[in-house]
């Protein structure tokens, strides 16, 4: 299998962290968002959006990080990261579903305004239509709707981690990048502390030095 992929790219590292969790081997190529490689015609040759992470495994396909972590857990499981069981199945998606709503446009869009100076969202680099005030506001609101989930239970879904956990915990971690505190939601710093002790846990830049791009 080979991953494109972007060091400080949280997708990314979604995928580096499942690859991690289990122990297997990949391909890694590096693809630079910051000097826009992605968009560049090498790199358009193998996905054509334009975005990382991609993965290519013989004649499959997959550019979407969400797509990857269920292909990866379900090759690889289907337990303890997936399930063959429906009803799991649905509480994980709605999970991964929560991480390209709430997480993508709350604490992913604040985190890339103010630590990188872009708007993201598939929006060119120097659109400042975004608002970090909004994105901030849905940063808080999905934090404590994580904070109310996670106050009586240790992981998102199935009692165990799954990808559920790792589609939803990279940003929500790094939200300090964006100026949102984790301090007021115990519940949620409890699980990130968990998940870091998960044995297989790989870090990212911002997790320890969210100021690190300032």
């Amino acid at each position: 299998m080979k991953l494109y992929s972007f060091e400080e790219s949280g997708n990314s590292y979604k995928v580096r962290l499942l690859f991690s969790f289990l122990g297997v081997d990949y391909e890694r190529v590096d693809v630079d968002l910051m000097a826009d490689e992605q968009h560049q015609p090498a790199f358009l040759a193998v996905n054509p959006r334009g975005e990382v992470p991609a993965l290519v495994d013989g004649e499959v396909l997959l550019c979407d990080s969400a797509a990857i972590l269920m292909y990866v857990a379900a090759r690889h499981g289907p337990r303890p990261w997936w399930s063959d069981a429906i009803d799991e199945q649905a509480h994980i998606l709605e999970w991964l579903a929560f991480a390209a709503s709430w997480v993508q446009y709350g604490v992913f869009t604040a985190r890339a305004i103010l630590s990188f100076g872009i708007s993201a969202n598939g929006l060119p680099h120097d659109y400042r239509g975004e608002s970090v005030e909004a994105a901030q506001m849905r940063g808080r609101h999905s934090l404590a709707i994580l904070d109310q989930h996670l106050a009586t239970r240790d992981w998102l879904a199935c009692g165990r981690p799954t990808i559920a956990d790792i589609a939803v915990l990279p940003y929500i971690a790094l939200a300090p990048m964006g100026d949102v505190a984790l301090e007021p939601y115990p519940a949620v710093c409890a699980w990130i502390e968990r998940f870091k002790r998960l044995p297989g846990f790989v870090s990212i830049a911002g997790l320890d030095d969210p100021r690190y791009r300032r």
